[in-house]
């Protein structure tokens, strides 16, 4: 029987055949899957996308710095505005609301480009990329693809989607070292979530796309243009959604991001942070690691604003007299120190330990014992109590420990125990509030006696004002101002200068040393006579005093 005549006569037979094994595969396949969703269990987080840093605040709120190996801390959903969401979600899954996990054409995309060997594809839905960047390796295979569909789906179907975009939020890297949008808010705009604009928002959201390329947006005008682009495509989409009305697409204007790379300050701060986090890491009666990868904000007792005052005023005045080292002979290098305590109450608003903390990690303010001289006679013959009671035979006091005595002073006689932490905070949470150490150390008549022979100077003879010329306009200046120091003409090694009223009491060390005869010690050595040692640490105190009065 011819061929074509056996093949019309068992074609339905074949047919039938055919479709039973494509019914058969699809089921055995739809079999397998429905086993592969049931036997796959949604793993927990990755350690590193866990981690959370700790940052640390100023008393305004003003940003010092962080500690930790991640730049990253959790926000909660309610704290991120709801135009921010929708940026993102306009940017990167306009359907996230509703759809179930997964988007079948990316993942036929992506599996196609595993197995031809092409470049990586995008275009996954925001549960997948939290899949993907949170809870799977960052491997490419295609059973890592399937795997990642699978808890895509699962997630879905167990969590509510504002549970996922939290975690997404909170995880997806922003560039700038920023992961999660607490941490992107601050490097880009030095804002937090809450305060983000539309603008803002949208940028962000734009960034996620190419994080590592549109970090430089603002300092290079490629990037910068680039991003403006894709922004401008992030507000269209809003605005075609609903999420924004046509009123705020016309008003948005391109937002101004700040400076990247960051400045020098750094620098400044970390003495700061260091003795911050070692307070905040005692009072949690934990270690500083555990502190630093905790995701805690510690508010602190500084005034950045003035700190960085001080810091300027310090290299600005008469060159700073750490720019003296040349003068003051070779090996010789010359410090300037400043405390600023709140009397009464302990806290430390300003913090000058050195000039770089990547050259000296050593904080002369609140570690460096600098010698007393006379500046401790104005306490001689007065009872002392608690804190003050070895004052008198201390030859080499700290920075820190002279303005904790004379804030008592100026407190009539009540000793704050010196404090930079006031509050501590997790994730929304106060988990420690801080209150000042008070007790009395002088009777009223001793703190008298002090301030009496504090203005008068050590010696009887008074001390002479800060200049008229650097004072013109100023504030009139602490109530009592004392200079003393160590040594005496040429032979001066160091210079203190100690103003305070109410308010404020302000210690200023001026001093300098040399290596020792033993490896990686130092010894005392003159100052330099030029610039005068007295005149600047009076000047500088006055100027610090009368920015005091500024911010």
């Amino acid at each position: 029987m011819p061929f074509r005549t056996r093949f019309r006569r068992d074609r339905g037979r074949w047919l039938r055949r055919v479709l039973v094994a494509c019914l058969t595969s699809l089921a055995v396949v739809c079999g397998a899957v429905v086993v592969a969703y049931h036997l796959t269990e949604i793993p927990e987080p990755h350690p590193e996308t866990v981690v959370q840093s700790t940052v640390f605040v100023d008393a305004g709120g003003a940003y010092l710095g962080r500690r930790g190996p991640v730049d990253r801390q959790e926000v909660p959903l309610s704290e991120v505005p709801r135009h921010v969401q929708d940026a993102v979600i306009a940017a990167e899954n306009r359907s996230f609301r509703t759809d179930t996990g997964v988007s079948p054409r990316a993942v036929a995309r992506a599996a196609w480009a595993t197995v031809s060997g092409g470049a990586p594809q995008g275009g996954s839905t925001i549960t997948q990329q939290y899949v993907k960047n949170a809870l799977l390796s960052p491997e490419r295979s295609l059973s890592r693809k399937a795997r990642e569909a699978l808890i895509a789906v699962k997630l879905d179907r167990t969590r509510a989607k504002d549970e996922i975009l939290e975690g997404y939020l909170n995880t997806v890297y922003f560039g700038r070292g920023a992961a999660g949008v607490q941490a992107a808010a601050r490097n880009y705009f030095d804002v937090t979530p809450g305060k983000l604009t539309v603008s803002q928002g949208a940028a962000l959201a734009a960034i996620v796309n190419i994080p590592s390329y549109y970090e430089k947006a603002g300092s290079d005008p490629g990037v910068t243009a680039r991003l403006r682009h894709r922004w401008e495509w992030v507000l269209d989409a809003m605005e075609a959604g609903g999420s924004i009305s046509p009123a705020q697409r016309a008003a948005a204007r391109f937002p101004a991001f700040r400076f990247y790379p960051p400045g020098g300050t750094e620098g400044q701060r970390q003495y700061l942070i260091d003795v911050a986090a070692q307070e905040a890491a005692d009072r949690l009666g934990i270690t500083q690691d555990q502190l630093a990868r905790g995701g805690y904000t510690v508010h602190t007792t500084f005034d950045l604003a003035l700190q960085d005052a001080t810091a300027e005023s310090v290299k600005a005045r008469a060159g700073g007299a750490e720019g003296a080292e040349g003068r003051a002979g070779k090996g010789v290098r010359v410090h300037t120190a400043v405390v600023g305590i709140e009397p009464g109450d302990g806290a430390v608003r300003v913090l000058y330990g050195g000039a770089d903390y990547a050259r000296q990690p050593f904080n002369d303010a609140v570690s460096g014992s600098v010698e007393a001289g006379s500046v401790l006679d104005p306490f001689d013959g007065v009872r002392l109590g608690g804190p003050l009671r070895a004052l008198h035979g201390s030859t080499a006091p700290t920075p820190l420990r002279l303005a904790a005595a004379y804030a008592a002073v100026a407190a009539d006689g009540v000793y704050a125990a010196p404090r930079t932490v006031t509050r501590i905070t997790r994730e929304g949470r106060t988990v420690h509030t801080a209150r000042p150490e008070t007790r009395r150390v002088l009777e009223e008549k001793g703190a008298l006696a002090v301030s009496a022979r504090t203005r008068s100077g050590p010696d009887g003879r008074g001390v002479p004002s800060v200049p008229a010329a650097d004072r013109a306009g100023a504030d009139e200046g602490p109530g009592a101002l004392l200079t003393a120091g160590a040594g005496g003409g040429i032979a001066r090694r160091t210079v203190w200068t100690v103003g305070y009223d109410s308010r404020l009491t302000l210690a200023v060390a001026l001093f300098a040393d040399r290596p020792g005869a033993k490896k990686g010690t130092t010894v005392p050595a003159r100052l330099p006579d030029d610039p005068s040692p007295t005149a600047y640490a009076e000047e500088l105190t006055g100027t610090i005093w009368d920015l005091a009065g500024d911010t």
